[in-house]
Formats: C-alpha cells, sequence, structure tokens
C-alpha cells in the first residue's frame, strides 16, 4: 500500500428495483454481450464476477428495503441465487416479481426479532454464561443459539432454558471456540497496524470524513474504549473520537494533518482493494476481512444481526458473523464485499488463540456492520 494517501470524491447513485430487476438510475446501461456470453466486450472473466457478485448484493438490500419486516431475512443459496425467506404467500409473490426466490417459512420476522430482544434482556440484564451467540436465521427460519460443546454450569444452562421456552422458535447448535475480542498486546508493526498509547495493537478500518470536513478513521469499539491516543509505526496519529461498546462495538479517532487518508484496503501482498461503497451484509456472500495478524482472509457470512457474548457482562447486538479468519490483533480491521465495504471486525470464537479452522472446524467470526457505525458517527467513508 501506498504510503501516502489521497481523499477520494464520494459517489452516490440510486438504486430502483422493478419486476424486471434492479435499474441503476445514473445512466449505465446493460451490455448485451453479458447477457449472452457473461463477459462484457474486453473484460475478463474476474471481472465480470466481480460485477455480478455487486449487482447481488444491491438486490439483496433493495429487495430488503423494500418489503421491509415482512421479510425474516435473504441469502445466497449454494448456485448463488437470491433468496428471501417470508411468513407469508403476499410477500411471496412479491419477492417472486423483484426478480428474487421465495421461501415460506413458519414464523415471522416480529416473532423472532421478539425471541431475540427477549434474549438480549436475558443476557444484559443478567448474564448469558458462556452461551456464544444468537440471531434471526433465515435459512432456517427460526432464532440460532450456538453454545460451546461441553458448557454444563449453571448460568448457561439458566440461558439455553429461557431460550428453549419457545419451542421450535429456537434451534440451539454446538460447537467449538469461544468469543474472544481481537485486540492483539504489543503486535508487529506494519500493514494496517494502529498502536493504542496502552501498549495494546489494534487494525485500522476504513477512512472517513465527518460533515465538517475532518479526517477520522474508523475501528472496533473495544479498541477505542478508554479514549487511548494512537500512532501507527511510532507517528502520532490522533486521539479517540467516539466509542461505543459494549452494546455496539465502533469507534472513531481523529487524523492528526500531515496524515493523507485514502479509499483503498490493505490485501497483502497483492494488490490493494480500492473502496466503491458500502453494502448491507447478506447471507451467503463471500466476505474477506484485513488485519494485521491474520492479514486477508475470506470466507462467507453466515448470519447478521448476531448478539455475541463476549463475557463480563460485554454483550454486543446487531453484528454479522462470517467464516473467515480473525484472530488477535485483527479488531477494528476492513472487511470487504468486492469493492464495497461489509463492515469492522469485532472478534471471534477462537480455541488456544487461534481461528477454528485450524482445528478442521468452520469459522466463527463476528463483525460491526459498516452503516450503522458511520450514521452513528456522522461520518461518510472516503472512496477511491
Amino acid at each position: 500500500m501506498s504510503g501516502r494517501f489521497r481523499v477520494g470524491a464520494a459517489l452516490t447513485g440510486i438504486v430502483a428495483l422493478t419486476a424486471a430487476g434492479l435499474i441503476a438510475a445514473n445512466g449505465a446501461q446493460a451490455d448485451p454481450q453479458v447477457a449472452r456470453t457473461g463477459t462484457a466486450r474486453g473484460q475478463n472473466p474476474a471481472g465480470v464476477k466481480q460485477l455480478v457478485q455487486d449487482q447481488q448484493l444491491l438486490q439483496a438490500e433493495t429487495v430488503e428495503s423494500k418489503l421491509g419486516s415482512r421479510v425474516v431475512g435473504s441469502y445466497f443459496d449454494d448456485s448463488g441465487e437470491l433468496v428471501v425467506a417470508v411468513s407469508d404467500t403476499a410477500t411471496a409473490a412479491a419477492v417472486r416479481a423483484a426478480g428474487a426466490i421465495p421461501k415460506l417459512v413458519r414464523y415471522t420476522a416480529d416473532q423472532l426479532r421478539g425471541v431475540q430482544g427477549e434474549l438480549d434482556h436475558v443476557a444484559t440484564g443478567s448474564s448469558a454464561g458462556q452461551v456464544k451467540s444468537w440471531y434471526v436465521d433465515p435459512v432456517t427460519g427460526t432464532v440460532v443459539v450456538t453454545v460451546p460443546a461441553g458448557a454444563r454450569d449453571l448460568v448457561t444452562q439458566r440461558f439455553l432454558r429461557a431460550a428453549e421456552e419457545n419451542g421450535a422458535m429456537v434451534t440451539v447448535r454446538r460447537s467449538q471456540g469461544r468469543p474472544t475480542l481481537t485486540e492483539g498486546e504489543f503486535g508487529l508493526l506494519g500493514g494496517l497496524q494502529v498502536d493504542k498509547n496502552t501498549g495494546y495493537t489494534c487494525s485500522l478500518g476504513f477512512n472517513a470524513t465527518t460533515g465538517d470536513g475532518q479526517h477520522i478513521f474508523l475501528t472496533a469499539g473495544h479498541c477505542t474504549s478508554g479514549r487511548p491516543s494512537w500512532s501507527r509505526n511510532g507517528y502520532v496519529l490522533g486521539n479517540t473520537r467516539t466509542s461505543s461498546f459494549p452494546g455496539n462495538d465502533f469507534g472513531t479517532v481523529s487524523v492528526i494533518d500531515g496524515w493523507d487518508p485514502q479509499g483503498r484496503v490493505e490485501r497483502w501482498g497483492s494488490e490493494d482493494v480500492v473502496v466503491r461503497g458500502t453494502a448491507s451484509p447478506t447471507i451467503g456472500s463471500v466476505v474477506c476481512k484485513s488485519g494485521k495478524s491474520t492479514k486477508w482472509t475470506c470466507g462467507r457470512i453466515v448470519a447478521r444481526d448476531v448478539t455475541v457474548n463476549y463475557g463480563n457482562n460485554r454483550v454486543v447486538k446487531g453484528l454479522f458473523q462470517h467464516t473467515a479468519c480473525v484472530e488477535a490483533g485483527d479488531s477494528g480491521g476492513a472487511n470487504m464485499s468486492g469493492d464495497y465495504a461489509q463492515g469492522i471486525t469485532s472478534g471471534a470464537a477462537l480455541i488456544s488463540g487461534q481461528c477454528l479452522a485450524k482445528y478442521g472446524q468452520q469459522n466463527e467470526s463476528y463483525s460491526q456492520p459498516i452503516g450503522e457505525a458511520l450514521s452513528a458517527s456522522g461520518a461518510s467513508l472516503v472512496l477511491g
């Protein structure tokens, strides 16, 4: 990544949903050759694949925005088709007209979110014990509660009893590892590492600007907790501006003059990724994260609006869960789907400090969605 930075120009696009699919209202027109061959004139297959993924992300976001609380959730199936979970036939017809595949589930979005809200209240009001996370899952049409295999303590069992009182609306899954906030102590210099004056390190997420033009960067809220000052490679970066943790997990750092933030993400040994905009997390979509410890790792989003219990009453709501490897020091790092910013690394279930894939299991990593962090911070991303 270049040692100098440049502020990118903001670009606004409007997307409308029609029965025929997505129409970009910025004047872009489809190339008929893409429809026939899947490859635009002069464009390589990798570029087409990226374009298709970007369009799918926009389609998922638009469908859910249009149908609102009538939708339990959406995801990409194994063939890459967008599936939208709904609980009534009228909404299923609207989904079909929008060009997506409807899936009828037993319970409404309000019912399932009500169960998740009750569990949030139990966790923040007393404790969730060793329970790792819970979220509304559009694939099963239930609230999925994940608990470590072998957890049998009384507090954990009390939480599970509260969950299981909801009957078939809840699915309990058991897996290895426990959620751990992935800030690192005395980490190595280089890459996207940013250092706190407390002796800990985290990763820089995305550069942004406030309404009055101030340069800031976003990182994890547990990194900015206590409002530390920051440096990079021994040079002062700035001071913590805002911090939200627990409940949320995002914070901002004011960047002093002399640094010139750029709309790019380090890909560690390959060409930097340009940030084109933001996207909401969609289950089944590919996500890659950049962090100082595990560098550039990729996986798929498996859940969103996940409540995660980091222990000691540190409960964070509204995260998305994915399968990319995340370890200590990666906290705050950028999460990307293609050229679109998805979120900021929060933590992961780890065994002996390592991601679960190193023990032959599927990774369980958690990230703060970028949209909420930007909105609460009154900031907009620096684009490339």
